[in-house]
C-alpha cells in the first residue's frame, strides 16, 4: 500500500516543486511532452549561414506539410495540432527568422517578400520538394506569397487566418492600430498579457500567475524588435495587400477561419474565395485567430479532407 501511495503521489509532488521552485522547468517539461506527443522533434539547419530550428514528425515516406507560424509566434505553435497530422503526414514546422529560437537580427529585412525568399532557402536546404503548404496569420501571408513566387514548388495551399488580403470590414487590430501609435499586439507588460490573449484567442485559457513570466519572457525581451517588425508588415497589409493578385494563384486553396478572428476580420473570407479560383472554405463559429491551437482536432480534420484530394 506505501509503495502504491508513493507511486500515486510522488508525481504530484515532483509538480508541485516545479510549480514553485522552478516554473520554467515546468514549462519546458508540458513544451517537450506536448511535441512527445505530437511525435516530432527538434531539429536545426543552416540556411545562408544562419541556424534554422525547426520541428519535425511523421514518416518521411509519407506526404510532406510545411506549416509556417504567425507573427511574434514560432514553431510549437503547431505543436497541439500535430499528434491529429503526424499519422498521416511528413511535417515540418520552422521558426522564421526574427522568431522562436532562429536569428533575431534587427538589421534583417522583415517585408513578406523576404521572409518569403528565406522560407524558400529552408526549403531547399532541406531538399523539400513540392511541399503542401500551410500558414496562420502573418504565415499564411507568407504561404500565400509562396504560392504566388514559387508556383510549382507546392502541392497545395492552407490559409489559415492569413494576413497579406483586406476584407470589407475592418478588423479591431486594424482600427486600433490606425493611427500607428499603439500597437494591439506587443505586450506593455506583465499584466497585459489577458489583454492580448483575448484579442487572439475567442476563448482563453487560465494561464495561472507564476507562469506568466516564463511564457512571455520572449514577448517582452525582444517587445521593441517585435513591434518594429509588426509595422512593417502592418503598413504593407495596408498599402499592398495581395487582393489584385489572388487570380495568379495556381495551387489547389483551402481557406479556414475563425468566425471570432478580431485581429483579421472575417470578410477577408469571400475575397479570397473569388480571387482564388477552385478555392475552397471553412469558417469555425467557435474560434478566433488560432484554429490550429483553439480547436486542433477539428482544424486536422478539415485540413485532411482537403489534403486527401491532393
Amino acid at each position: 500500500m506505501r509503495i502504491l501511495l508513493v507511486l500515486i503521489f510522488a508525481p504530484l509532488i515532483s509538480l508541485a516543486l516545479l510549480y514553485f521552485l522552478f516554473p520554467g522547468r515546468l514549462v519546458a517539461l508540458g513544451r517537450w511532452m506536448l511535441r512527445k506527443r505530437g511525435g516530432t522533434v527538434q531539429k536545426s539547419v543552416t540556411v545562408d549561414g544562419r541556424d534554422w530550428p525547426y520541428l519535425e514528425g511523421g514518416d518521411p515516406s509519407k506526404p510532406l506539410l510545411l506549416l509556417v507560424h504567425g507573427f511574434a509566434g514560432d514553431k510549437d505553435n503547431w505543436s497541439m495540432i500535430a499528434p491529429y497530422l503526424t499519422r498521416d503526414y511528413h511535417v515540418i514546422a520552422p521558426d522564421l527568422p526574427g522568431f522562436g529560437q532562429n536569428e533575431r537580427n534587427p538589421e534583417l529585412a522583415y517585408d513578406i517578400a523576404a521572409q518569403t525568399a528565406r522560407l524558400k532557402q529552408f526549403a531547399d536546404a532541406l531538399r523539400l520538394e513540392r511541399p503542401h503548404v500551410a500558414g496562420n496569420s502573418m504565415g499564411g501571408w507568407i504561404a500565400l506569397r509562396y504560392a504566388l513566387d514559387y508556383p510549382d514548388a507546392l502541392a497545395s495551399l492552407t490559409l489559415l487566418n492569413n494576413a497579406g488580403v483586406n476584407g470589407a470590414n475592418e478588423s479591431d487590430l486594424q482600427k486600433q492600430a490606425a493611427n500607428e501609435d499603439y500597437n494591439p499586439l506587443v505586450l506593455a507588460n506583465l499584466e497585459d498579457a489577458d489583454r492580448l490573449v483575448a484579442m487572439v484567442v475567442h476563448k482563453p485559457p487560465y494561464l495561472p500567475k507564476r507562469l506568466k513570466p516564463v511564457f512571455y519572457a520572449d514577448a517582452l525581451k525582444y517587445r521593441d524588435q517585435l513591434d518594429a517588425i509588426f509595422w512593417i508588415i502592418a503598413n504593407e497589409g495596408r498599402d499592398h495587400p495581395l487582393n489584385d493578385r489572388l487570380g495568379e494563384v495556381k495551387a489547389p486553396t483551402l481557406i479556414i477561419w475563425g468566425r471570432h478572428d478580431r485581429l483579421l476580420d472575417v470578410s477577408c473570407v469571400p475575397v479570397l474565395e473569388a480571387g482564388i479560383a477552385g478555392s475552397q472554405s471553412h469558417i469555425f463559429e467557435h474560434v478566433g485567430h488560432v484554429p490550429m491551437i483553439e480547436d486542433p482536432k477539428a482544424t486536422a480534420a478539415v485540413m485532411k479532407g482537403f489534403l486527401a484530394k491532393h
